[in-house]
């Protein structure tokens, strides 16, 4: 039994040698996708940074180099720099300024919502007519608890994702399927958005569109911006790892009171994850960072309060990709079908509420964005319309990790009610 052991433990053991290479994989692929050489951008270009965050731990935990299996260090990461990050996002959300563009802007994103929510369950609908065993699969292989995780990531982000991940506990082969769905699809969709940016006075004549309303945000987020972007001091920093993990602190104390009391007293909520501590975790610690948004704290932003919190975040991103087999990314192409029908789904609820409403096509492709991309791409479709409208992407990104746990939450339900048992 030694022997076995032995030969089957990966080459590296020690969790701090196994975070150190992580966090140099994570630094070179951030240089290298920023890089102006030709090399790295004609390579970006066709290789999402954000697949590679997961395929190279994944490649590595495959070469059995390292592995997520032994490993503690997603544990460490899902209960700690998770709810850090859930914190450090949202006490930037700035209510006064999404109540500002709560007109076609904020309609615009809440379709584009809406369009997450009820398109993944829809998409097991049409597939289940045709294909059942595509989006069938009993317990962890239950193709819906892997579709959980695309919900949160095109509903807020990375660190939504993960949280259903967590809650809903998909196998590590599903999960690395659908992380294949998540990034090819939602990177086929922004393409089309940066494309359409290039003829938005077309769309917008399409539309009806007054574009007026765009150009006067111009002025008003760069003067933000500019009001609250500061080098951070020390001070500043050790506050925001301070604001941070002191509200995690506070999401676990009260996340293990909660969770124990209902599953004493309301037992059958435990369907619905209303007895699992991580979700409270991930619910109170999103509440905590949303009711500081509404004091001075949000200032922190302007130190570089969330990205510090990208950091958390795609350390975590690491330690998920460690658990994933490459393989299973080819296992399932039924999955892609899915991924399409849900996202044209989202795509034609944007189409009819923006010519109904008569909104200009920038509000539709950031509000979009902002869903499905986040934080990492809203702001350069943002961009691409004009530089100074970038923070416009930011902010309803902000507003996505906000709402991603609750909107993927509701999404995941309806889509076990309607997946094929």
């Amino acid at each position: 039994m030694e022997e076995t052991a032995a030969a089957t433990a990966p080459l590296i053991t020690n969790d701090a040698v196994v975070l150190g290479i992580l966090i140099v994989i994570l630094a070179i692929i951030f240089k290298t996708s920023s890089s102006e050489r030709t090399v790295f951008k004609k390579f970006y270009s066709v290789v999402p940074s954000l697949l590679l965050c997961y395929l190279i731990p994944s490649i590595l935990n495959s070469l059995n180099i390292i592995s997520g299996e032994t490993s503690a260090l997603y544990g460490m990461a899902s209960r700690y720099l998770l709810p850090a990050s859930l914190v450090l996002f949202t006490i930037s959300l700035d209510l006064k300024e999404i109540w500002k563009l709560r007109h076609k802007a904020g309609l615009m994103f809440i379709t584009g919502t809406v369009g997450i929510i009820i398109g993944g369950p829809l998409a097991i609908l049409i597939v289940s007519t045709f294909a059942p065993d595509i989006v069938g699969g009993q317990g962890p292989d239950a193709v819906w608890r892997g579709l959980t995780t695309i919900a949160g990531s095109w509903i807020g982000g990375g660190a939504n994702q993960l949280a259903m991940y967590e809650i809903f506990q998909p196998s590590p082969n599903l999960f690395s399927a659908v992380i294949a769905v998540d990034v090819i699809v939602a990177n086929i969709w922004m393409a089309v958005l940066l494309y359409g940016s290039g003829r938005s006075e077309k769309i917008d004549a399409f539309f009806k569109a007054d574009s007026s309303a765009v150009n006067d945000l111009k002025n008003k987020i760069e003067q933000y911006r500019q009001s609250i972007m500061r080098i951070p001091t020390m001070p500043d920093l050790m506050l925001i790892a301070g604001v941070g993990f002191g509200l995690t602190a506070l999401a676990h104390f009260f996340a293990d009171i909660i969770a124990p009391w209902i599953e004493a007293n309301a037992p059958d909520l435990a369907r619905f994850s209303l007895t699992s501590g991580f979700f409270w975790l991930v619910v109170l610690a999103t509440t905590f960072g949303m009711l500081l948004s509404t004091t001075k704290v949000r200032n922190l932003e302007g130190a570089g309060a969330s990205r510090i919190a990208s950091i958390f975040l795609y350390i975590l991103v690491a330690t998920i990709g460690m658990q994933m087999d490459v393989t299973a990314i080819v296992s399932q192409p039924g999955l892609f079908l899915v991924g399409i029908i849900w996202i044209s789904m989202h795509m034609l609820l944007l189409f009819i509420v923006g010519k109904l409403v008569k909104a200009p096509f920038f509000f539709l492709a950031v509000g979009s964005q902002a869903n499905v991309g986040g934080a990492a791409s809203a702001p350069i479709v943002a961009a691409a319309f004009h530089p100074a409208l970038a923070p416009v992407g930011v902010l309803l990104a902000i507003l996505g990790y906000a709402v991603g746990t609750y909107g993927a939450y509701i999404s995941s339900i309806l889509m076990q009610l309607v997946a094929p048992q």
